[in-house]
């Protein structure tokens, strides 16, 4: 007796989108969506460029292909017109085990489109006998994590190698699974995102660190004496600095880290960073980190920083206790600690690399949610 689940529907109606089998019609559409930069960034397997016969070829024939195996290819439509606003997939691994991908056409993203797509797919496959599917992400693919978030998918941990570029490397995909009885989502967060994307207090802004910030963050976070304060003790390069940025809504979203930049709330310069690692879920701890650069030191920005930092995680997280470790000679930092209320609980001999071969001494802070 055959056990694998078959896809046999037409078409499957969900929240605010149809998923159906791909016609003819839906190739110029396809063409578009496809050649798209974007598209063609993440998912690399596709031609490029992406030409009207290849959109032919997959109406006709690619896209069907999957359907005799237990998996299968939908167009998404917009279910008031039936146009074509992107395209799902979900290929089937081995018994009822399913992995599921999916693109948007660049004129319906922004609308959720993706999350109700995989949404009604994993729910679909759910009833054909699906127990298992999974979704991979790239790293530096913010929006596509934030789908599977939405979708009920679990973040699973890191494939190595898994996914290749048009170059013939090998890169770390993100793995994401939902199993047949899990809740439609959305999967609850430890680190929610920033109440209007930002933090402020009129004088300093925070904003989620991007890619695109890697060459104001990089001279600073290389300096010397930030590099000296680090636990590593190492100085980053350039490449590590611009994957940190590119890599810190995953961080995020992973309920890891949260990287911020300090900026001057008036004119938007780059003072620097401020941040918050989530150390213990169950125990409500988490640690803090800041450093700025040399010409915004001195007036008050790094305490501001963490004050806004501290009232987020106080009130917006689970997060009972904040704690911090200072080098012993870091008088500066110290003070930022203690004008923010955090108390000195202890001293730890020898806690850090020191950067020269030795090891250093560090206080430890730490500040309590109010009331408690």
């Amino acid at each position: 007796m055959d056990a694998t689940p078959m896809l046999r529907a037409d078409a499957v109606e969900g929240a605010g989108v149809r998923i159906r089998r791909f016609r003819t019609e839906d190739a110029p559409a396809v063409r578009a969506a496809c050649d798209d930069p974007l598209t063609q960034r993440f998912l690399p397997a596709l031609p490029r460029p992406y030409t009207e016969a290849d959109a032919l070829w997959w109406v006709a024939e690619g896209s069907a292909a999957g359907f005799a195996t237990g998996g299968g290819n939908f167009a998404v439509a917009d279910p008031a017109t039936d146009r074509l606003i992107g395209g799902i997939g979900l290929m089937h691994i081995q018994e009822d085990y399913g992995s599921i991908g999916y693109w948007v056409a660049p004129g319906a993203r922004g609308r959720g489109v993706a999350t109700a797509a995989t949404r009604t797919l994993s729910e679909y496959a759910f009833t054909c006998g699906y127990g298992r599917i999974e979704l991979r992400t790239e790293f530096e693919n913010a929006a596509s994590q934030r789908v599977a978030l939405a979708a009920g998918y679990t973040r699973e941990g890191v494939a190595r190698a898994a996914g290749p570029d048009r170059g013939g490397r090998r890169h770390d995909l993100i793995v994401w699974a939902r199993v047949a009885g899990d809740p439609p989502g959305p999967t609850p967060r430890h680190l929610p995102d920033l109440p209007g994307g930002e933090l402020t207090d009129g004088v300093v802004r925070l904003s989620p660190m991007r890619a695109a910030d890697a060459a104001e963050v990089h001279p600073v976070r290389s300096a010397p004496d930030v590099v000296g304060n680090t636990v590593t003790g190492i100085a980053p390069g350039p490449e590590d600095t611009a994957r940190y940025c590119a890599r810190a809504q995953a961080a995020w979203l992973a309920d890891h880290d949260v990287r911020l930049t300090v900026r001057d709330a008036a004119t938007g310069a780059f003072a620097g960073k401020v941040g918050l690692q989530l150390q213990d879920p169950q125990a409500g701890q988490a640690e803090i980190d800041y450093y700025l650069a040399p010409t915004w030191r001195g007036h008050g920005y790094a305490a501001r920083a963490v004050n806004l930092l501290c009232g987020w995680a106080f009130t917006r997280t689970a997060v009972e206790r904040l704690v911090a470790g200072v080098h012993t000679a870091n008088l500066a930092s110290q003070r930022v600690l203690e004008r923010s209320g955090f108390v000195r609980e202890g001293h730890e001999r020898r806690r850090i690399p020191d950067g020269s071969g030795g090891r250093a001494d560090i206080y430890t802070y730490a500040l309590l949610r109010p009331g408690v």
